[in-house]
């Protein structure tokens, strides 16, 4: 990452989120700070999950472009520079990543198939892939949204709900996991499937809300 902001002459920060981590992550992150100004950290001392962890980094970032990114190798930082310019030299306010091509097992691009089309239903927002980690938001819009349980998924739907309309994606590149295991499992499914009828209702009903009355 770096490497990439320094050749393109960026300024810029790296929020590190250590969501509890039970291994020596947290004195890594430590140690890359003490060498590095540009190198930030946030610990949590038990596992929050995924929502927690990136409405923290959001209160926390400073920039005028935010760019998640997940910490498990799987997306490229080479990506960061055009989704910098979509933002500042295009205009948008928000760009979702879209792995075109995935190197995730099949229970995993499965249920991520069905969670993407039932999204797109109800948010009216064409993106193929909600839930892909790399993103770039105009500062604005990660201080707008509340990001909790399960979420993170839905960022552009919050978006949308608070005025933000310029929602494009880009197609990124997608490498497979290396190390550790993917958290993800029906529970999370299941949960996922029931924010999204939350966030529907919140959608439908929070600026009329006596119609949810019948009124």
């Amino acid at each position: 990452i770096a490497k990439v902001m320094q050749s393109n002459h960026f300024s810029y920060e790296i929020i590190f989120i250590d969501d509890g981590s039970t291994d020596d992550s947290w004195t890594i992150i430590e140690q890359l700070s003490n060498k590095d100004a540009n190198v930030k950290g946030i610990r949590f001392l038990k596992n929050f999950g995924k929502s927690q962890a990136l409405h923290a980094g959001f209160e926390k970032a400073q920039g005028d472009v935010i760019i998640t990114m997940d910490a498990d190798l799987q997306d490229s930082p080479e990506e960061i520079p055009e989704l910098y310019r979509l933002i500042k030299v295009e205009g948008y306010d928000l760009i979702s990543g879209w792995k075109q091509k995935r190197f995730d097992p099949i229970t995993k691009t499965l249920p991520t198939k069905l969670f993407n089309w039932a999204t797109r239903k109800i948010s009216k927002i064409q993106l193929h892939d909600f839930n892909c980690g790399l993103k770039s938001y105009r500062s604005d819009v990660v201080k707008s949204i509340t990001v909790y349980g399960e979420m993170h998924r839905y960022i552009p739907f919050l978006a949308k709900n608070v005025g933000f309309n310029k929602i494009g994606e880009k197609v990124v590149s997608h490498q497979a996991r290396k190390y550790g295991v993917t958290k993800f499992g029906l529970d999370r499914f299941i949960n996922g499937f029931l924010d999204l009828a939350t966030l529907a209702m919140i959608s439908k009903f929070g600026r009329r809300p006596m119609h949810f009355f019948g009124l």
